[in-house]
């Protein structure tokens, strides 16, 4: 049967007394404004009504007396509603020079004076006349009191009427305020955003959860993620478990219950998440863990029900919780006692809603974080989350990918090659890519370019490792040349040592915090052994020990440096266990308890042996930088002198002073472009560094 159309009489017309619209949405919406703009022209009314004709003139107690004694005064007018005093004065006074302001104001009342009770006011124009009488008797001995009385009398009205426009609009708007204000309130409460309205104060309680469909036309696809070839591998079972749930059920299996995905910052889980859903073609609820906090107790977790009702009601369907680490951490982890009680009691609902006695066939849980060492247990466990997805860095294929992803919209030049901007960026993440992908194009569009140039994307990678180029920075001859031996110390250094990280360039240019950089290739490995951190620690004390070997004294340059050696050595010798002295051993916590405990875990006299390791390890690597940088100072001071000059050297000039690097056919070659390297910093005015970090690698 047909549903019948409401909005339409018999004859097939359209009912103009109809609630609805032609899409069938309410149209009986209430416009507060256009109550808020009639009271403000009725205000505006009043004040023109009440406020017609010329306005009388204000006068004091004083002219008021000046007036009694020159006779000018016809009548006055006492009213009550404004307590004042209105003044008529007489038709032959208006002549008078002194009244030039109101002569044409006939109609009167031309003055007025403020005044308080009628009797009083009373009492002082008594007063006012006996004082003008004895003034003109003192004047003129010729008249009697009698004679000039009535020439000081005139009438004194009184008019006692009420304004009731004016009270009723005083007692009444606020009360029209009031309700204006308790209706919109109460029609705020029927509504809101999201799952349930959470716009309610009384649906505070319902979920903040978005969700997507075919219909709203935002999801994405695998053909979106570039890269992430291993996770995307397993998360297309669950796409399969989706669209052929009875091909797995058949043989008595069951459809995982949850998906966790778990790397570094903007590898891609959310967007991973998103194409799982345009794929499987399945509602999508998107929430982040932070959602479900709130200061009320309690709502937390009758959030986290609403959002499993309403999931069930359109299964099958995928929800996903970003950094659910907010909700997720370990209980009873705090080392304030019942701080976390409003936390723990949504995290218990959650686990109770993943595997509980209520059964959720066709939800599946999907949630991603960067902190899975601190999540709870019982929300790790198989039932909950039965599988966890790695989602590192891509790899140089999977980053060449990336690139080829972000570039789609880009107007590029002829000579962008993705492969070699592919190998200039290790350890950049999908994120990371596309920040360089979307600088390039502002760089370009800022040089008034009409393609994205090879030139554009390099100086892109510069902008993002090093930071903006400061170019108002002023220097002293002395600390340029300091900078230039200390830059200089780093490319010797590890262009000499076997397992440091292959040299791009180095520049005295400063970039964020930077004094000068050194760019490095670093090779991508997965197992890095001793002789390659000791290499590495070398090379970054290089800087320093090249300011000890000429000038005999160091600087403050070094700063970032020997954060990140001092950091090294004390994870060369307290996590990775490489110290001989202190042996096989690491305090390394991966389950993050140790961060709620006041105690570290090794006792005072490892402590002090841990510190001699560290401090023995970083002297020997410095040692070994200056021993270095000794044998080869003639060719330290031609490195330093080239990049005063140029303020840029790249590898082949470090190979035309220094000679083929030792060991170059053990290690990967590194090839940049060095004329596009040269335009970019061509295209930049000359700038001087500051202070700060100076030594920045490419990873």
């Amino acid at each position: 049967m047909p549903k019948q159309d409401n909005n339409r009489n018999n004859s097939g017309k359209r009912n103009p007394f109809s609630r609805t619209d032609n899409n069938g949405k309410d149209k009986r919406n209430f416009n507060f404004g256009l109550v808020y703009l009639i009271l403000f022209l009725a205000l505006i009314s009043y004040w023109m009504v009440s406020n017609t004709g010329m306005s009388a003139i204000d006068v004091d107690n004083t002219q008021f007396k000046q007036m009694v004694e020159n006779q000018d005064i016809d009548h006055v007018e006492y009213v009550r509603r404004t307590e004042k005093v209105n003044i008529f004065l007489k038709q032959e006074a208006l002549d008078k020079p002194a009244y030039e302001k109101v002569s044409e104001n006939v109609d009167g009342p031309q003055y007025s004076m403020p005044a308080g009770d009628f009797q009083v006011f009373n009492s002082e124009l008594k007063d006012i006349r006996e004082n003008a009488i004895q003034k003109r008797l003192s004047k003129d001995s010729t008249i009697t009191e009698t004679d000039i009385i009535d020439a000081y009398d005139f009438p004194v009205k009184q008019d006692n009427t009420r304004s009731w426009g004016f009270e009723m609009i005083f007692w009444i708007l606020p009360m029209i305020l009031f309700i204006i204000v308790i209706v919109w309130s109460t029609r705020s409460m029927r509504g809101g955003t999201g799952i349930g309205g959470s716009g309610n104060i009384f649906n505070i309680g319902k979920s903040r959860a978005q969700e997507f469909d075919e219909k709203s036309g935002q999801l994405v696809t695998f053909k979106d993620v570039a890269g992430l070839e291993g996770a995307k591998f397993e998360i297309e079972e669950v796409v399969d478990f989706l669209k052929n749930p009875k091909k797995y059920t058949v043989l008595g299996g069951k459809i995982p219950k949850g998906v966790l995905l778990v790397g570094p910052p903007g590898t891609g889980k959310t967007l991973l998440a998103k194409a799982v859903a345009g794929e499987a073609k399945v509602p999508f609820f998107s929430l982040s863990g932070s959602d479900f906090v709130e200061m009320f107790v309690g709502v937390g977790a009758s959030r986290v029900r609403d959002l499993f009702k309403t999931a069930k009601e359109k299964a099958p369907c995928i929800i996903f919780i970003d950094e659910i680490d907010a909700i997720g951490r370990a209980r009873g982890k705090s080392a304030i006692s019942n701080a976390n009680d409003e936390r723990e009691s949504t995290l218990n609902q959650l686990l109770t809603e993943m595997d509980g006695f209520s059964t959720n066939a066709g939800v599946i849980i999907m949630a991603a974080t960067n902190r899975a060492d601190i999540l709870d247990r019982a929300l790790l466990r198989a039932g909950r989350f039965d599988r966890q997805i790695a989602v590192e860095l891509p790899n140089l294929n999977e980053r060449r990918g990336i690139f080829g992803v972000h570039v789609r919209k880009l107007k590029l030049g002829p000579d962008v090659d993705l492969d070699f901007f592919a190998k200039q960026t290790p350890g950049f993440s999908g994120a990371d890519i596309a920040n360089v992908c979307n600088e390039a194009a502002l760089i370009a569009a800022r040089n008034n370019k009409k393609q994205i140039e090879k030139e554009d994307f390099l100086a892109a990678v510069d902008r993002i490792i090093g930071g903006l180029e400061r170019r108002g920075s002023v220097f002293t001859p002395q600390e340029k040349k300091t900078i230039a031996y200390h830059e200089s110390g780093h490319a010797t250094v590890s262009w000499l040592l076997r397992y440091a990280s292959p040299l791009v360039k180095v520049t005295i240019v400063p970039r964020g915090k930077a004094l000068g950089a050194a760019w490095y290739l670093p090779e991508e490995r997965q197992l890095t052994n001793y002789d390659q951190l000791i290499d590495e620690m070398t090379a970054l004390l290089g800087g320093r020990a090249a300011e000890d070997v000429v000038f005999g004294t160091v600087s403050t340059g070094a700063l970032n440096d020997l954060e990140r050696v001092s950091k090294q050595a004390y994870a060369m010798v307290v996590y990775y266990g490489l110290d001989k002295k202190i042996g096989n051993v690491s305090y390394y916590d991966s389950t993050g308890q140790q961060e709620y405990s006041f105690q570290k875990p090794y006792s005072e006299k490892t402590a002090e042996a841990i510190d001699e390791q560290v401090h023995q390890l970083i002297e020997s690597c410095y040692t070994k930088a200056k021993q270095i940088l000794s044998e080869h100072k003639e060719q330290l001071d031609q490195l330093a002198k080239l990049l005063l000059e140029r303020e840029v050297i790249f590898t082949e000039d470090v190979e035309r002073i220094l000679g083929k690097r030792p060991f170059a056919d053990e290690q990967p070659t590194v090839q940049p472009d060095t004329q596009a390297l040269e335009q970019t910093h061509n295209s930049v005015p000359e700038a001087t560094p500051a202070a700060g970090d100076d030594n920045i690698p490419l990873s």
